[in-house]
């Protein structure tokens, strides 16, 4: 599904921008509860540790105990979306185009170089945010989420209890999980000013439509 908007101007003449529907709203409404949820852990899962002196440590405990449990609930949710509409297969890595997405990411964003990447309802994302993105969900996320849930579930039942004499082994792998989710937040807010314009990437995260240029603007040289 997609539409062109008018013409517009770009530096160096006219350029054709059109309107393409990336993102469905379950796919829009998961990635905010999502980004909402893995903050407010971070924040709090510092706070554990003496980071930040609010929220206390009683408090900053039951928030991130209820919002991992949040997170578990809604990830199950959310695979069960992508595999039944098939979204899933969005996230598998290809090599194809890669090289070029490290060039751009790494010096061409800051020549202005075009983007190497048009996104499409069939291939939202470019090759290095699959790479990305699969890793998150295959195995920072599984890791956070099954170390978090040990450490909870320990002292509860009597089942876990096997775990306990690991639990210092459990504690630095979820403490280290969560500096590699700081890490993918940090590039992602990068990655997000990448697109045609600083803001559009967000903006297509609001309304689910992405802008692009309908062919590369012309350069100084070819005109």
């Amino acid at each position: 599904m997609a539409e062109s908007s008018p013409k517009t101007r770009s530096n160096f003449g006219e350029t054709i921008v059109k309107k393409i529907y990336l993102f469905k709203i379950y796919e829009r409404i998961w990635h905010w509860v999502q980004s909402g949820i893995l903050l407010i852990l971070l924040w709090t899962g510092f706070a554990l540790h003496g980071t930040f002196g609010w929220p206390h440590f009683e408090p900053a405990v039951r928030w991130h105990e209820f919002l991992g449990i949040s997170l578990i609930v809604l990830s199950v949710f959310t695979m069960f979306w992508h595999l039944t509409t098939g979204e899933v297969r969005q996230f598998i890595p290809r090599g194809r185009g890669l090289g070029d997405m490290i060039r751009f990411y790494m010096g061409g964003n800051f020549r202005h170089e075009h983007h190497p990447n048009v996104p499409t309802p069939d291939a939202k994302f470019n090759p290095l945010q699959r790479f990305s993105y699969f890793s998150l969900l295959v195995f920072i996320f599984p890791v956070q989420m099954l170390t978090g849930f040990l450490l909870w579930a320990m002292p509860r039942f009597e089942l876990f209890s096997l775990f306990r004499p690991h639990v210092g082994l459990l504690a630095l792998l979820h403490t280290a999980g969560s500096f590699g989710m700081l890490a993918f937040i940090v590039v992602h807010i990068y990655m997000i000013t990448t697109g045609r314009t600083l803001g559009a990437n967000l903006k297509a995260m609001i309304t689910g439509w992405a802008e692009e240029e309908d062919s590369p603007p012309p350069t100084p040289e070819s005109k």
